[in-house]
């Protein structure tokens, strides 16, 4: 799909679909659609009359234009109260309007930037603009049989005036971006037939090539010969072999700074010997969601060559129940020598992760953010919208948060206080690697943490955010490459200026 720009007058634009945006609060048609409305002999303000609130947020409305004007057909879109409106909210109707389209099959696409909506915001807007053109473009076909009725979207063209303006640069910053979300998305909708942990190494090896990274993959004897136990306990039980990828951007070789970004990488997770319940089981192939953010993140990065060092590093395993797999009961030794009694083997994600984020600091990172589909604990408590947030230092917490702000991607600290250590100090070993149901959420974050020691560190817990299970905003239903917006500005604002 390609994006461009067009200055030309909106009744002369060749396009399948023009794309106009409403406010509901506003009776009076913006100057730029009151010539388009004469000249479709004010079909557009006749919807108000004839249609319950056709600008309600979300809203869409067909015109077919009958060879009045150029386009073929006006997709009206309810813009909701201009109060309302944010830039995330750009990018969640953008992705709306594009999505409802696609019944009439277009070619080609014309939308109005949404920027003027918000001029203090304009180039932010415009940038959502596209990201939302980028993520409500995507469908997950792979597995369709019949590829034929499936058409793509060919152009989508950009209507500025001369006070809104947005450069192809900044166009193509923005693609790169939700391409990159797209890229996390397929990675999680993959079935786990296909998405092994080597898979997800030769995914990582075609990104390091395309895009210019160094990467290295840890097998199972280099893991041996790191004392990666907790990892490795995780892996005994699969037939597929474990991998730990390794992908480098050191994009400011003067800095001695470098954050790494730890990502989980389970591509399967049957809970092991302490097995999940059969219902629902199949979406545990979204347990890589973490990895799949990371390896998104890294390849935007990359991309736009930010001038900072990012590490990412995504420890793949399944985890599943044999005569080899971890059992509860067992003791076993982390990289960084801290003993665990396995209490449950469903907490598994925080093992591969303790062993995951102890590498982190072995190859020199300075700041470590971890993320993982980690606890079901976390979806009680936040729900499906929000991603849940423990950090053993205040501001390298806040430029996260900041980061999910800026980018829409919702997150919520969690408290980390030191009364919850109790629940997982073992009578037997270090630490037990489940705390029960309470607080199961920050206690899991609280495990990580030990493996981070005084590095400033952040866990994020996708969870509830990895999949959802309708379309909503910029959403398709399926994986929602939750994490790699949040990342990839976070680089940008780490950049020395």
């Amino acid at each position: 799909m390609k994006i461009t720009i067009t200055s030309e007058a909106l009744i002369n634009i060749p396009c399948d679909v023009l794309v106009i945006g409403q406010f509901e609060d506003e009776a009076v048609l913006a100057a730029g659609l009151q010539e388009l409305d004469q000249a479709l002999r004010g079909q557009i303000s006749a919807l108000g009359k004839t249609l319950p609130n056709p600008a309600e947020y979300g809203k869409t409305t067909f015109i077919y234009t009958l060879n009045q004007i150029v386009p073929k057909s006006v997709l009206l879109l309810g813009m909701g109260k201009r109060q309302a409106m944010t830039t995330d909210r750009i990018r969640a109707l953008s992705a709306i309007a594009l999505r409802a389209t696609r019944q009439i099959r277009p070619a080609t696409i014309a939308t109005m930037n949404y920027g003027h909506y918000r001029s203090q915001e304009g180039l932010a807007a415009a940038q959502a603009l596209v990201e939302g053109i980028v993520l409500g473009a995507y469908q997950f076909n792979h597995y369709k049989s019949n590829q034929d009725n499936l058409q793509a979207i060919d152009e989508v063209l950009i209507v500025q005036s001369e006070t809104e303006q947005i450069s192809e640069e900044q166009i193509q910053k923005s693609v790169i971006i939700g391409q990159s979300v797209n890229f996390a998305r397929d990675l999680v909708n993959h079935p786990a037939n296909v998405l092994t942990p080597t898979r997800m190494a030769e995914e990582a090896s075609r990104l390091a090539e395309q895009y210019g990274m160094s990467l290295a993959v840890l097998e199972l004897q280099d893991m041996k010969a790191l004392h990666m136990e907790a990892m490795l306990a995780v892996a005994q039980g699969s037939e597929q072999p474990p991998k730990l990828l390794v992908l480098k951007h050191m994009g400011d070789l003067t800095s001695n700074e470098t954050v790494a970004f730890v990502g989980k990488g389970i591509t399967f997770d049957s809970g092991g010997i302490s097995l999940k319940p059969g219902e629902g089981m199949q979406d545990m192939k979204d347990d890589m969601g973490g990895g799949a953010a990371v390896l998104g993140a890294m390849a935007a990065i990359a991309r736009l060559k930010l001038a900072v060092n990012v590490i990412g590093i995504v420890p793949c395993t399944e985890n599943m129940p044999s005569g080899k797999a971890l059992k509860p009961g067992d003791i076993i030794t982390a990289m960084n020598k801290k003993t665990i009694e396995i209490i449950n083997t469903d907490a598994e994600g925080r093992l591969v992760l303790a062993d995951g984020v102890s590498y982190a600091r072995y190859l020199g990172a300075t700041k470590i953010i971890d993320l993982a589909t980690l606890t079901g604990a976390c979806v009680v408590a936040l729900g499906t919208t929000t991603s849940g947030v423990i950090s053993n230092n205040n501001d390298w917490c806040q430029q996260v948060l900041d980061a999910a702000k800026h980018t829409g991607e919702k997150m919520w600290k969690l408290p980390n206080d030191e009364d919850y250590m109790e629940l997982i100090k073992s009578t037997i070993a270090d630490l037990k690697n489940s705390g029960g149901r309470h607080a199961g959420a920050i206690t899991a974050g609280l495990f990580i943490a030990q493996f981070a020691a005084d590095t400033p560190w952040v866990h994020i817990d996708i969870a509830g955010t990895v999949t959802t299970q309708k379309d909503k905003g910029y959403h398709n239903a399926g994986a929602t490459g939750v994490g790699v917006r949040t990342l990839v500005y976070l680089a940008e604002t780490l950049q020395k200026v």
